[in-house]
């Protein structure tokens, strides 16, 4: 699976990097958790649009970040996003819908 599966879903692209592998996805909101957890491909749902997030997903190599719940992308972070190629994706759905919808593709 790519990161085109993202699109798939409808969730609408904010930052459309390079096509990335997938070969997971993580849920949550907490900075130091999605650090330690998050792993390389994996797609992180969370409702962090800032710079700290964008940071976390680029140490971990994340495929993407979706941001769930209509969660805005702050400016300084899309901008950041763009220059480190990291996908962000937006959805109006709560986390936990989203990752079943997103499980359910993975199948």
């Amino acid at each position: 699976m790519t990161t085109e599966l993202l699109r798939e879903l409808d969730f609408t692209p904010l930052v459309d990097a390079e096509e990335r592998q997938i070969t997971g996805g993580f849920c949550g909101d907490l900075l130091s958790w999605a650090m330690g957890r998050c792993t390389e491909g994996q797609v992180w749902f969370t409702v962090m649009g800032n710079l700290n997030a964008v940071a976390v997903a680029s140490l971990a190599d994340a495929a993407a970040i979706v941001l769930c719940h209509g969660a805005a992308l702050m400016p300084d972070a899309l901008a950041r996003a763009r220059t480190e190629g990291i996908n962000v994706f937006a959805t109006d759905l709560p986390e936990y819908e989203a990752c079943v919808a997103f499980a359910r593709e993975m199948e």
